[in-house]
């Protein structure tokens, strides 16, 4: 455990680094805002097309491996929901804290980390969490708050998820790439090595853009954060392993799958929670929480997949 924590050292070093920088305003919100675009729109989709590109979709895409991470994932949010409700919160708010309680830093964090810790074989694996996270639950979210609020999911529900999907750079860059990828050319010389070169930014501009934001948080309602936290960091990765030895998704990307799933609160979660205005101090407070105590807990979840034979 000792030596995968030095490995995995660096990466929460690095989101430090951007914490101090932060806090003692080195780096204004401002700066974090545009710092996040950056990697957001550029850097992270130059990265995201590359891989892609060099995919072997056939290989890596799964149905019982998609069908382990949602079932798992599923569960877990259901779970969050159920006792968000018996605390006698909103629907709205049991809604939100359900997807706080499943949706990772993959993007910004799974991504880079655990294509260097786990291999760059990871890849495939970690963009299929990727696109379950992004397509099903986010869609899930956006149905469900869309439809309390109106009483009903609409037609029009389904525009503004088909729209928010298809402006998602995420998405796009990894359709792209694929597409690419299928053709069976390679990317001309100037345009490979532009690629490379952006996408070689994402992993230290994210990570320090995760710990700048972090920085500006304040905690509320601590007690449901801790507990959304614990949902996310611990009950998240083990729901996911008791659905993959159910669908029978073993070896190595089941280790990735549970890795993956065992990452932080990602940092969207709190966008949406402001553009609906619900909880957003205590998705907040939730990304500060399990940011904090990834540090460990990521590094335990790793280490024992290591030792299970997963890697």
């Amino acid at each position: 455990m000792l030596a995968i924590f030095l490995k995995t050292l660096p990466f929460f070093a690095l989101i430090g680094v951007g914490y101090v920088a932060g806090r003692t305003r080195f780096f204004s919100e401002e700066a974090t805002a545009y710092l996040t675009r950056f990697v957001f729109y550029f850097a992270l989709s130059a990265m995201l097309f590359g891989f892609a590109a060099n995919l072997d979709v056939a290989a890596i895409f799964n149905w019982p491996f998609v069908f382990a991470y949602t079932l798992g994932t599923g569960l877990v949010w259901l779970l969050v929901a159920t006792a968000a409700l018996g605390r006698g919160t909103s629907r709205e708010e049991a809604v939100f804290e359900a997807h706080t309680g499943v949706i990772g830093n993959v993007g910004f964090l799974g991504i880079p980390m655990l294509s260097l810790l786990l291999g760059p074989q990871a890849v495939g694996p970690v963009l299929l969490v990727l696109a379950v996270d992004l397509i099903i639950f986010s869609s899930i979210l956006t149905m469900a708050i869309t439809g309390l609020r109106a009483g009903r999911v609409s037609v029009q529900t389904f525009g503004i998820l088909a729209v928010g999907l298809a402006k998602n750079p995420m998405i796009v860059s990894v359709i792209l790439g694929i597409a690419w990828g299928a053709t069976g050319l390679a990317l001309p010389g100037p345009v490979g090595e532009f690629m490379t070169l952006l996408g070689a930014a994402a992993t230290p501009c994210a990570l320090f853009a995760i710990g700048a934001s972090l920085a500006g948080r304040s905690a509320e309602r601590i007690e449901v954060a801790a507990w959304l936290s614990l949902s996310k960091l611990a009950l998240h990765p083990a729901a996911v392993a008791a659905a993959c030895w159910l669908f029978g998704v073993g070896g190595y990307p089941a280790g990735v799958m549970i890795a993956a799933a065992s990452l932080p609160v990602a940092g969207n979660v709190f966008i949406l929670a402001q553009h609906y205005r619900v909880a957003p101090q205590r998705v907040s407070t939730a990304i500060l929480l399990s940011t904090a105590a990834s540090v460990l807990t990521v590094t335990a979840v790793i280490a024992l997949i290591s030792q299970g034979g997963y890697t």
